[in-house]
């Protein structure tokens, strides 16, 4: 009895140390990497934006949908910036991630967050976007396009999931995103493991290049580590496949320009798998390949990227 009590003592403990933890790592990473932007509030959801540019309608409104895991600050370290003469950029946060809230807590489909991003940049006053999704934000930019196909001008991919792959889930997203197990995986997660962690994930994104500088220190790896962010991004990540399944039957309907950049040195999401298909399923399609370049390629051939989306919104009549 007396061993009993302990251990539920010694659990009680660890429970309640872990919690404190996981708080004080949230309120540290919410306080050094702060909203930049503005908030807009679609159908009850909170959405963090960040513009940059005129303001006049002088220029095409572009829209950028960061990847998993990350937040308005992997598009605002140096490529919005570089946009914003030419184009009223909007760089948004994904439910969940960054600054925007939750749709509920059952991982949000690409289709949801499609609409959800399309309201907060009709709120914003873009009426028929440039949409540029990277990564999982390709497939969020593809369903934009394909359920909401009059209210984009031109769709651009970079390094964007299209296709249905046979790789299996990660066994960190299996965890997290499993009902029981990630609601406790989560907490010990925010509370344990340090912001270094990230530099290891970053680094295997970028590879065979290596991050920017000071990449790290603006994108906030804090961030990532909360709770209902991590939560939320493996539930999102479990549910891609089948909502890609579901979806890239449709692609032949898209009826706007599509600029896709990809890199052939991408093992996060290959080249082969997903963009030269892509390419050649839909009416409009340009692919652009890097030779030797990793997953980002926003960031290490950002004169490339910038110049498809100056193709895309050429093509579509905007600029």
């Amino acid at each position: 009895m007396k061993l009993a009590l302990v251990l539920f003592a010694l659990v009680a403990a660890l429970t309640a140390v872990t919690l404190w933890k996981a708080r004080a790592h949230e309120t540290r990473a919410e306080a050094e990497w702060p909203p930049r932007g503005q908030f807009v509030t679609v159908d009850g959801t909170r959405v963090h934006a960040v513009v940059m540019g005129p303001e006049d309608g002088s220029v095409p409104d572009l829209v950028l949908i960061h990847g998993a895991s990350g937040n308005t600050r992997d598009m605002t370290y140096h490529l919005a910036p570089a946009l914003a003469g030419a184009y009223r950029v909007i760089v948004l946060d994904r439910p969940g991630l960054g600054h925007t809230a939750r749709m509920g807590t059952g991982g949000a489909t690409i289709t949801e967050q499609a609409a959800l991003l399309q309201g907060a940049a009709a709120a914003l006053g873009a009426r028929r976007p440039i949409v540029l999704g990277h990564s999982y934000g390709g497939a969020v930019a593809l369903a934009w396009a394909v359920t909401r196909p009059k209210t984009l001008s031109a769709l651009v991919s970079v390094a964007g999931a299209a296709k249905p792959w046979e790789s299996a889930l990660p066994t960190l997203y299996k965890v997290l995103s499993h009902p029981v197990l990630g609601p406790l995986a989560a907490p010990l997660i925010t509370a344990w493991v340090p912001d270094s962690y990230v530099q290891g994930a970053v680094a295997e994104i970028f590879a065979p290049q290596e991050p920017p500088e000071g990449y790290l220190r603006h994108v906030g790896p804090g961030l990532t580590l909360r709770r209902d962010t991590l939560r939320e991004n493996a539930l999102q990540r479990a549910g891609l496949l089948a909502e890609i399944e579901a979806l890239h039957t449709r692609y032949d309907a898209i009826g706007v320009p599509v600029e896709i950049v990809h890199g052939t040195a991408d093992t996060t999401v290959g080249l082969s798998i997903h963009s030269e298909p892509l390419v050649d399923e839909v009416q409009n399609g340009n692919l652009t390949v890097l030779d030797g370049v990793g997953h980002m390629p926003h960031h290490v051939a950002r004169d490339e990227t910038i110049a498809a989306i100056d193709r895309a919104a050429l093509r579509a009549g905007v600029k």
